[in-house]
């Protein structure tokens, strides 16, 4: 856990339980089981799940597709004060649209070890060298959303 001294509040930790279900339908429909929900103190601004099979968009990752909503909705590309939950630790992309969406804080469930830039591989979005930094939180439920990704691509290799 890097940029946060405290663990999650009840809020965070129902919003991570909102992106776990979003992530769930996102596999059932065939997309890497991964949702993020952007929020504040009193409403959800925006959601996103994979959209990249659907859409044939290698960008088309939940965060970014959540971000987008959350200008169109807010009108605006900043979104300082807003927290995003996220089943899975942004990748390097992902992270520097965080960043320069001036998002104030992720929340994320499973650790990734092939592309997480948050904290495990990177770390951009604390990187003192970019013009903004978001505070982290990592492991929020994590076993949850490590099984949801797990059981995808068991029954995906089944097949």
């Amino acid at each position: 856990m890097s940029g946060e001294t405290s663990g999650p509040t009840p809020r965070d930790l129902e919003m991570m339980r909102h992106a776990i279900e979003l992530a769930e339908a996102a596999g059932n429909d065939g997309e890497i089981p991964v949702a993020a929900v952007i929020y504040d103190e009193s409403e959800i601004v925006a959601t996103g799940s994979n959209r990249r099979e659907h859409d044939h968009d290698p960008t088309a990752h939940a965060e970014v597709v959540a971000l987008r909503e959350a200008g169109r909705r807010r009108g605006g590309w900043r979104l300082d004060g807003c927290s995003m939950a996220v089943t899975l630790e942004p990748c390097p992309m992902c992270a520097g649209a965080l960043v320069n969406a001036r998002l104030g804080r992720v929340v994320f469930g499973a650790w990734d070890e092939k592309a997480g830039a948050c904290e495990t591989l990177y770390m951009i979005t604390e990187d003192e060298r970019l013009n903004h930094s978001v505070d982290v939180l990592g492991g929020v439920l994590e076993p949850d959303c490590a099984r949801l990704l797990s059981d995808f691509f068991k029954a995906r290799r089944s097949r």
